[in-house]
């Protein structure tokens, strides 16, 4: 048929780069399927970059957390809305699939509403922890919710918005650039400290200051940071040179860019912050300790309107509705504490054989079905675009 069709997708985080990425690939297998031209724009990184969409702004640093982080960035943040906004009217695509990145996202699907472009919500916000009354206004703004947790389609049925439970794309992300040349090394301990420039800040002393411990006692231990692009490794670098000088027993800790996925089949053990990482370590099959610090003004502001789901804030403990892997939480996050949860998932460690039964249990509840879980959301955005008239 040749039909002519345009979608946007818009993505503000790492993550949500990488499943741009790969919904943009399947969307435009489904559209040589059918014989139909597809146009694929947004918001995204390198990722979607490399994917070949149709970049309108690049948002590899818009990916901040906090009150005070976000108001440090919020004149960048309305500019690029509003641009992003005025070229949607003129566009109009015939659908924009928003992944995650609510404080964003969530404007932008009301102006979408408004200027009667259909929205498809990929990977769900998490109102079920801060924001249930914002449930009834999503259910209208949005034309489809595809959600890639099992639970999440039971956070919207009170409503009528159309759900649809499509499985973690992180499953058959993993797997793709699962290197079997690769071996697990009981001896290795990776450090993930997260993707932003705040977590760095946060978290890397205190896993250092981990290691330096882990280090007294398990000798044997090597050490290793992975981190995602070259500006968070460069900071890592700076405050690992700067620990040393003040704690001059610092073990040596490889920094390296752009490798995780293949630290996390290496590695035999890990301590990580809270996100997606740990989600991908699960399914990677890669024992964790995981943790997570704020500014304290961030902190207070969001217990007030933050609640832990299913009595937990890593999402691997969520989906299992269990502790799979033992978290620590602001003034928790320290060597004292840490030394000990990383010691009991070492190898032979207490808790060793337990966490690996729960990351096969989290794997297997992320996939609903052979079908892969990009395909599936592939098809249920194309099939939004097919209800729309062709231009």
């Amino acid at each position: 048929m040749n039909v002519k069709r345009s979608i946007w997708i818009i993505s503000g985080e790492a993550s949500g780069d990488v499943y741009g990425a790969k919904l943009a690939a399947e969307l435009r297998r489904l559209a040589a399927e059918r014989g139909d031209k597809l146009t694929v724009s947004g918001m995204g990184g390198p990722k979607m970059i490399a994917a070949g969409i149709d970049i309108r702004v690049d948002s590899t640093e818009l990916g901040v957390v906090g009150v005070i982080e976000v108001l440090k960035h919020i004149f960048t943040f309305i500019g690029i809305f509003f641009r992003l906004v005025g070229q949607a009217k003129k566009e109009r695509p015939g659908a924009v699939v928003l992944i995650d990145y609510p404080g964003f996202n969530l404007l932008f699907a009301l102006m979408m509403y408004w200027n009667k472009i259909p929205v498809v919500w990929y990977v769900c916000p998490h109102l079920w922890v801060w924001g249930k009354w914002r449930l009834p206004v999503l259910a209208k703004i949005c034309t489809k919710m595809l959600v890639i947790f099992p639970f999440e389609t039971e956070v919207f049925a009170p409503t009528r918005l159309e759900t649809e439970f499509v499985g973690h794309p992180l499953v058959d992300i993993v797997e793709e650039r699962r290197n079997p040349e690769i071996v697990r090394d009981p001896a290795s301990f990776l450090l993930l400290p997260g993707s932003r420039t705040m977590e760095i800040n946060f978290l890397l002393d205190p896993m250092l200051g981990t290691v330096a411990e882990l280090a007294k006692k398990h000798p044997a231990l090597k050490f290793h940071i992975a981190a995602p692009r070259e500006k968070i490794a460069r900071l890592c670098r700076e405050k690992y040179a700067r620990y040393r000088e003040k704690h001059p027993g610092t073990p040596e800790v490889g920094i390296s860019c752009g490798d995780t996925s293949d630290w996390q089949q290496r590695a035999g053990t890990g301590l990580a912050a809270s996100g997606t990482v740990t989600v991908e370590s699960a399914i990677a099959g890669l024992p964790l300790v995981v943790g997570y610090k704020l500014n304290w003004v961030t902190i207070l502001l969001a217990s007030l309107v933050v609640r832990l789901y299913r009595g937990f804030f890593t999402m691997v403990n969520i989906i299992a509705n269990r502790e799979v892997y033992q978290e620590f939480l602001q003034h928790h996050f320290t060597p004292k504490e840490l030394v000990p949860a990383v010691e009991a998932i070492l190898p032979g460690g207490a808790r060793r054989a337990e966490v690996e039964t729960g990351m096969a249990e989290v794997k297997q509840l992320l996939t609903p079905n052979s079908s892969s879980a990009g395909r599936q959301a592939a098809e249920a955005c194309y099939g939004v675009l097919e209800e729309q008239p062709p231009r």
